[in-house]
């Protein structure tokens, strides 16, 4: 499967569907098909529109070292299926919450290599921890909405008709 739209059905997945695990839903479609590393790179705006996300946020990202995409014969940027994927990565931890310094940490330990697999796994098991936090305060204050749905439902009088 072409990289660019491996892309488009994890993040129309995830997105679509509030329960899937993007973890999940990228082992299933790895386990149909693979990454080609051969997809013809994109642009800065096709990579931005995949990603759902703007021109600027990519070359902000760029600018910070959480990214490095290559240059075409003219100069402009182009996005190859790593760099992609690190931009699922990147909007996904994003989306979390994840800090900007640690994910240029974070970046920083990958581009050092296996000798900092120790390090990144205490830095994912924290995101984990602060995104499960966020669950349950989400959950409680759903639970909450739900409740005071409830109660205005109640309160609304009766519009059904005798049969």
């Amino acid at each position: 499967m072409a990289t660019e739209a491996l892309v488009r059905q994890l993040m129309e997945r995830v997105e679509g569907n509030p329960d899937a695990s993007t973890v999940a839903v990228l082992r299933e479609l790895m386990n149909d098909s693979t990454i080609e590393s051969s997809s013809p790179p994109l642009s800065i705006a096709q990579a931005a529109k995949l990603l759902n996300t703007s021109v600027y946020t990519l070359r902000y990202y760029e600018r910070e070292g959480l990214v490095h995409p290559d240059r075409d014969a003219k100069g402009y940027r182009v996005y190859s299926a790593f760099a992609l994927r690190r931009l699922v990565f990147l909007s996904r931890m994003r989306v979390s919450g994840m800090t900007m310094s640690d994910l240029k940490r974070y970046i920083s330990l990958v581009e050092q290599g296996d000798a900092t697999i120790g390090q990144r796994r205490q830095l994912m098991l924290e995101q984990r921890r602060r995104i499960q936090a966020q669950i349950n305060e989400l959950s409680l204050a759903l639970e909450v909405t739900d409740y005071k749905i409830e109660s205005y439902h109640a309160a609304l009088p009766s519009t059904a008709t005798p049969a």
